[in-house]
């Protein structure tokens, strides 16, 4: 159902692919960004990017269970991050691998950005994923 590409031709990426690619008729879902908020709305680790991370992940996790998939099928995702060092990113990154995430391995773009939607954010995914054949509509 996924076919994940690494570009022999291109410098092999860590932990993800360059490339997901799923047939044609295989439902997809969209999902909008995941934050590090909780189900009342505050925000998960203030000050802390990796205990948001963890959250987003969570929270990405319900979005993927609600429309009948999880996160090993996920095949792309735009993880965004706020802040300019490579070790701020590189430490969030980690939670994205440690999270099934980079089982596929999934194709991934990881951002540093100056500001998101919620006062205090420090972490944001958006993701693409399958939806598995059996899966509720």
């Amino acid at each position: 159902m996924i076919r994940r590409v690494t570009v022999p031709s291109l410098f092999p990426p860590p932990t993800y692919s360059h490339a997901s690619v799923v047939e044609a008729g295989t439902r997809l879902a969209f999902l909008a960004g995941s934050v590090p908020l909780d189900a009342g709305g505050e925000l998960v680790g203030p000050g802390d990017p990796v205990r948001q991370a963890e959250q987003v992940i969570a929270n990405l996790r319900e979005q993927l269970q609600a429309v009948g998939s999880d996160l090993p099928h996920v095949v792309a995702t735009d993880v965004y991050v706020v802040s300019g060092e490579t070790a701020v990113l590189s430490a969030v990154w980690e939670v994205v691998e440690a999270s099934g995430l980079s089982a596929g391995p999934h194709s991934s773009t990881l951002i540093g950005v100056a500001c998101l939607g919620y006062t205090g954010q420090l972490v944001e995914i958006t993701a693409t994923a399958v939806v598995p054949d059996g899966a509720p509509t």
